[in-house]
């Protein structure tokens, strides 16, 4: 049992290690339809050794009714596509490896409230196993 809970945890710290975070735009950020976006995707540096394989970044209307999870419908596709974040030598020493990716809101997107959506797949560790997350940030579509 010891070494069960043992093998979780490092599992579960690994896992944590390479999750992103959304560093652009800001959650509640307006966007004109039709425009260019530059979504800035961040991951913590780690020690444990991984594989990136994807990044897709999505939008989803929310006009009329409560956007549904990420996990279960992420929307109109703008980027599906390689991941490689890197550091960066003019940003703040803090700030963690990142890659930004540039997409473009549909024009023909409704006005309103919507969600980004970004979904990830690393390979990680020696093994390797699969991982993927979504995460998600609020817009104004105007």
């Amino acid at each position: 049992m010891k070494i069960s809970a043992l093998a979780f945890l490092f599992a579960a710290t690994a896992v944590f290690g390479q999750s992103i975070e959304i560093g652009a735009p800001a959650d509640g950020a307006t966007v004109k339809a039709g425009s260019a976006l530059v979504v800035e995707v961040d991951r913590p540096d780690t020690i444990t050794g991984s594989t990136e394989v994807a990044v897709v970044i999505a939008v989803r209307s929310c006009v009329g009714s409560p956007c549904p999870s990420p996990a279960d419908v992420l929307g109109t596709v703008l980027y599906n596509g390689g991941y490689n974040p890197m550091f960066h030598t003019n940003v703040t020493p803090s700030k963690p490896p990142y890659q930004n990716l540039t997409v473009t809101i549909p024009a023909n997107l409704a006005k309103g409230p919507a969600q980004l959506n970004v979904a990830h797949v690393t390979l990680i560790g020696a093994g390797p196993f699969p991982f993927l997350e979504t995460r998600n940030v609020s817009l104004n579509i105007v």
